[in-house]
Parts: structure tokens; sequence; C-alpha cells
């Protein structure tokens, strides 16, 4: 291209760019790189009745410049923002090596537990989001039809989707998340409970609260009955008949150790009253020498803490064993016979009173409507054992 040409396109070309918003260095650069493509694409084809040594399409140089040298300028100005933005992330980095271990799942919890839902939707809400179980399992666990909590937990993600999450749920209703994802993993229908310990573990750690160390020693003293709980063939095995040779004593300290400072504070809530009975029971050398009186005692606290119709219903069956099956019974009969494992308790009532051809009835039905597989083969089972005897 001609030499006079190119001197007199260039401050044009420049000026325009600078009004356009470039500044005059990275402007410079621009126009240079697109006088370059200029004169390249003119010697591949020179153009009849256009300059000397221009491209066919360029019959306006200046025009041809002005758009060119203008986007050279905008991938320039691209790519330096792109750059800036590579640097800006390497200093952020951390230093090359380990690095530091977060965990935020148990701030998740509180989140969810958010405040301007009621404790029962921002558990299940909870249960649902964070803690992984179905709708399903979160129903059972309320005693509450499985469309009733699907519309429940809708209700309350409706109620969340505006809200800013920057003020966290309380104690208590994290306390119960973690209290139902525990029993989950526990039943063995979802591998949650080590999840559970971990995470009640932390907020011990983290807060001095009687009821965060009685749910740990809860969970604890559950747990180290745990590999007891089953039969190599993968069958229930119940807690009278368990290998008490394989429980975990280490556990079993621990959790009576977090229970004793708990109870010395003589703020009794409920995780703690369960975690009296828990203890209880593993502290009997045998099922023969457990304490049913001070269950029974305990379970008379935990109905007054927290009126619980399971709580009732597990308080019947431990009178049962301290004032014999008659008056187990008895106290079972004042309950709602809906409830879950009503059924199951009244057949092993029964079958300790004598009555054995109730008791198999009431262990094929048990069977019919329980709540996981192991549970329905284990009662069985059961019926099948008491049928061979009559």
């Amino acid at each position: 291209m001609d030499e006079a040409l190119i001197r007199s396109l260039t401050p044009g070309v420049l000026a325009v760019l600078v009004r356009r918003g470039a500044d005059f260095a990275a402007a410079e650069d621009a126009v240079q790189e697109a006088l370059v493509e200029l004169v390249r694409a003119g010697q591949d084809t020179p153009c009849p009745g256009g300059p000397a040594g221009t491209a066919p399409s360029v019959r306006d140089p200046k025009g041809w410049l002005i758009t060119v040298a203008w986007r050279k300028f905008l991938d320039q100005a691209r790519a330096d923002a792109a750059r800036h933005r590579r640097e800006g992330r390497v200093e952020e980095e951390p230093a090359p090596g380990p690095a530091a271990s977060v965990d935020d799942t148990l701030q998740l919890y509180f989140l969810c537990a958010h405040p301007s839902l009621t404790p029962s939707s921002a558990v299940a809400l909870t249960l649902r989001a964070v803690g992984g179980l179905t709708t399903r399992q979160i129903a059972q666990a309320y005693l509450v039809p499985e469309a009733t909590m699907a519309q429940r937990i809708s209700r309350a993600k409706r109620t969340v989707s505006g809200a800013r999450f920057d003020r966290p749920g309380d104690v208590a209703t994290v306390l119960r998340v973690l209290y139902l994802v525990f029993n989950e993993g526990y039943s063995g229908d979802v591998d949650l409970a080590a999840e559970a310990i971990r995470l009640t573990r932390q907020l011990a750690a983290a807060i001095d609260h009687p009821e965060v160390a009685g749910l740990l020693a809860l969970m604890l003293l559950h747990h180290a009955r745990r590999a007891a709980r089953t039969a190599p063939d993968g069958s229930l095995v119940p807690l009278a008949e368990q290998d008490r040779g394989r429980w975990d004593t280490a556990l079993i300290a621990e959790g009576v150790r977090i229970l004793q400072a708990a109870l010395a504070r003589d703020r009794l809530g409920a995780f703690q009253a369960q975690a009296a009975v828990a203890a209880l029971h593993a502290d009997a050398p045998t099922a023969a020498e457990t304490d049913w009186v001070q269950i029974v005692e305990w379970y008379d606290e935990l109905v007054r803490l927290t009126d619980s119709p399971v709580v009732r219903l597990n308080r019947a069956v431990a009178v049962g064993e301290a004032d014999g099956p008659r008056a187990g019974l008895a106290a079972l009969a004042a309950l709602d016979a809906a409830l879950p494992r009503h059924t199951a308790a009244a057949a092993y009532l029964h079958e300790r009173d004598g009555d054995l051809e109730t008791a198999a009835r009431l262990y094929a039905e048990a069977a019919h409507k329980a709540p996981n597989l192991a549970e329905r083969d284990h009662l069985t089972r059961q019926a099948a054992r008491l049928n061979a005897r009559r």
C-alpha cells in the first residue's frame, strides 16, 4: 500500500477510536494491526479500481480500517480483562500443599432450619434437602401419610424461596434433624448414622448445651450395639438376644461419661432421658439383669417432657418387663392401635403372657405393617416360630 495513503488514513482512524473510548496507546496498537492486515490482504489479491495493493472488497480504506481497528481494540481489551481475572484468581489461590479442611454441613443444617418455618416444617425440609432422606422416610418418622409430608415440604420450600438465609435456626430444630437422620442410618435403610454422630460431635464441640451432649451420648450408646443388631445373614437380632461381647465398650464408656456430665447440670431434656434409658440397657451384663424399674421411671420423665405416643408405646413395653406382661398390655390398650410397631409390641407382650395363638397372629399382622424388609422378615420368623410350637 502507498505510504502516503497510510500516513493520511492513520490520524483519522486513530481519532475515531479514541472518541469511542479507547485509550491512545491501545488505539494506536489496534490501528497498526489493522494496517498490517490491510497491507497483507492487498499483497494477496490486488484490487482493480481500488487503491494500489488493496484487497478486492476494500473500496473504502478508511472505513475498513476503522472497523478492523475497533475490532482489534475490543479483542485486545477482552483479552486483557480475562488475563487480569486469571491473575486475580492466581493471587487468591491457596499456596500449594494440603488445603485446610472446611466442612460447612452443620452450618447448612442451621441455615435450613429457618426462623420463618415452624420447627416441624424446618426439620422436614432439612431432612429432605440436606439429610438426603426420602419423603416416605420423613413421613414415617412423623407418623403422617406420605402425601401430607410432601405438601408440608413443598410449603416449606415456598416459604423460604424468597427469604434471606442470614438468620440460622435454633439448636433444638437442628438436634431434631440430627436425631432423625441418625435413626434412619441406624435402621439400616440409609447409612447415615456415622455422619449424624460426626456432625453432633462438631456441634457439641462448638456449643456448651446439655441437650447437645445428651443427643451425642444417645447416639454413641446406640451405635455401640450396632454390630450385634444383625446376624451374619442380615436378620435382626432383638436386644435381649444380642451378643453383648460384640458391643463397643469404648463407645459405651464415652457415652456414659458424656451423659453423666450433662445430667449433673440439672437441665434435663428429652435426649438426656433417652440416653439414660440406653445407658441402663448398656450397663446390664445380661438381658435378665436389666433394671426395668429405672427404665420405666425414665420413660415417665420422657412422657412428661414430650407426651409422645411413641414414648408411651415404649413405656408400655418397659412396664410389661417391670410389672408383668398384663400390666404392659393394659398400658398398651390406652394407646392408638395405628401407632407404628403397636401390633408388634402387643404380639411380644401376648407371647410373654403365654397366649401364643394371639401372639403368632399379631406377629404376622405386624409383619405386613413393617417399615423395612429386615423388620418384616424378623416378625414373619417370630410368627412361624410360635406357629410351630402350637
